[in-house]
Parts: C-alpha cells; structure tokens; sequence
C-alpha cells in the first residue's frame, strides 16, 4: 500500500487519533495518491502529530501556525493536494486568525480539524470548543465561556464546504475527506473524536447516541446550512452543511500559471547545502 502508519506513537490506546488515521490512510489509497501527490502540514498537539506517525510528506509548524506555510505551498504548487490538519485548539483557539481569512481568501486547502474539545498534549485544560459543563484541573468550578461554534464560523466567513464528521463512523469520515478532496476551495472537516484521557464527558458513547447523519438537507442552502450547524446536545448532524463554487485564490493571479514560482526541480536530499544557501 501506498501509505502505511507509523507503528510506535504517543497516543494514548482509545485515543480517536488512531480511527481517524486509518481512515486517512485508506481514502489516499483508494484516491491512488502517493506521498509525492500530498503534503500534510501541522501545529503543535497529539493531533498535530499525524504525519509523524503516517508515512506523508509533513511540515510541524509552531502551535497555530499550521495554515501559513500551507498557504505558501498551495500558491506555488497548484499540482500538490495540500492538508491542514491538527486540533480544536490549534485550529480554532491560537489558529483562528488564520483559520477565519483564509476562508475569506479561498485557498484550495482540506481542513481536517480534531475537534476532541480539550487541550489534550498539556494535560487537559477546555479548548475553544469546550462545553460549558466541563471542569478541569484549570477550570475547577467548570468552563464560563460559550462554546466556539466552528462551522457557523466556517459558514459567515466564507467558506465554500463545511462538513462535520465522527471518527466512530469511519465509512462516514470517509466519504467526508474524499469529498472535501474532490471540492474546489477551502474544505473544512470538523471531525469529533474523543480524547479518552482527559474529556470524560464526550466519549464514544456520548458521541454515539447523538450524531446523526443530515437527510433531505440542500448543503446549497447557506440560511438552511447556518440552522442545522446550531443544533448541539441531544442530536448533533453530521454531513456536508454547505458547499459552493466559486473562484480559489489562485485564479485571481493568473500570471502564477505563466511564470512558476518553483519548477519541478529534483533535490538529493542528503546534499541540502545548495537549498539551504539559497535562502540565506
């Protein structure tokens, strides 16, 4: 197979980052792309550790700073599939600035966003996606603010595909991430798992008895799309809430077509003396 996992990692067993990447692994294998086909680019967090224990082309940047450098490759690169994946709190806490404008920008980039509702590599304090009945070691008497809500966020800032996904359905996971590649734009995926160290409020099982696939939903209906990304607590959708087309960032800049930025070079990995010359 054409991408494989990593056997050793640093999650904890039950962890959801396990489903998830070998959902990943399975839809590149069934797109038949090959590692040269994708690069994945990362923050900070056990999320964020995905291409570390996937064999994928990956880029670790600091803790919300995954979307800049996969800007920068997006723009220059319009062959490569290019991947922001990492967690609520990377993503939607010290990563929102860059979360909100490159929505508004448009950027042909699959957003793949843990959304586990904690901060689970420094030990468990609420992330922005918290609810407001959970305590923590830092938050003792419980979580005083409102819960961020990413995909009405995604929906007013101008994303043109929001989806939402859970781990424990793997075959629905699936379909989401080969339709956020198939989509043209910014493809946000908010995908629920549970963290089962430190959030015991939103298990498995809590989860299970509460996502509920979109029916007879019109995902070109933004109002109708805004209304379904509301409903939380006893039922949670899952699906596609909106998808659109319109122009990516690209195409407002046609001459990046007539003159490439990069070419398609071949560089000897264990000689990296002349690339690292040229950017000093």
């Amino acid at each position: 197979m054409m991408f494989k996992e990593r056997e050793i990692t640093s999650w904890c067993p039950g962890c959801g980052n396990f489903p998830l990447r070998k959902t990943l692994k399975e839809s590149f294998n069934k797109m038949n792309l090959s590692y040269k086909d994708v690069v994945m680019f990362t923050g900070i967090g056990q999320a964020a550790k995905m291409p570390h224990f996937l064999k994928i082309n990956g880029y670790n940047g600091l803790h919300g700073r995954a979307i800049p450098p996969a800007v920068g490759m997006r723009i220059v690169n319009p062959e490569i599939k290019v991947i922001v994946e990492s967690g609520d709190g990377c993503s939607y806490g010290e990563g929102g600035n860059h979360f909100l404008h490159n929505m508004r920008r448009n950027l042909d980039i699959v957003h793949l966003a843990h959304n586990n509702q904690i901060y689970g590599l420094t030990k468990g304090q609420a992330s922005p996606t918290s609810g407001t009945d959970m305590r923590t070691d830092v938050q003792p008497e419980g979580v005083t603010a409102q819960p961020l809500n990413p995909l009405r966020i995604a929906l007013s800032s101008g994303a043109t595909f929001v989806a939402r996904s859970f781990v424990g359905d793997r075959e629905h996971l699936a379909k989401m991430i080969e339709k956020a590649f198939k989509h043209r734009g910014y493809a946000l995926v908010d995908v629920l798992q549970p963290c089962v160290s430190f959030n015991k409020i939103n298990t498995y099982k809590w989860y299970s008895e509460r996502v509920k696939k979109l029916d007879n939903h019109d995902k070109n209906d933004i109002e109708a799309a805004f209304s379904k990304a509301g409903i939380w607590g006893d039922e949670i959708p899952i699906g596609v809430f909106y998808e659109d087309e319109r122009e990516i960032f690209r195409d407002h800049f046609p001459w990046l077509d007539n003159d490439e930025i990069i070419s398609n070079r071949e560089i000897d990995p264990s000689n990296m003396e002349d690339l690292l010359t040229e950017f000093q």
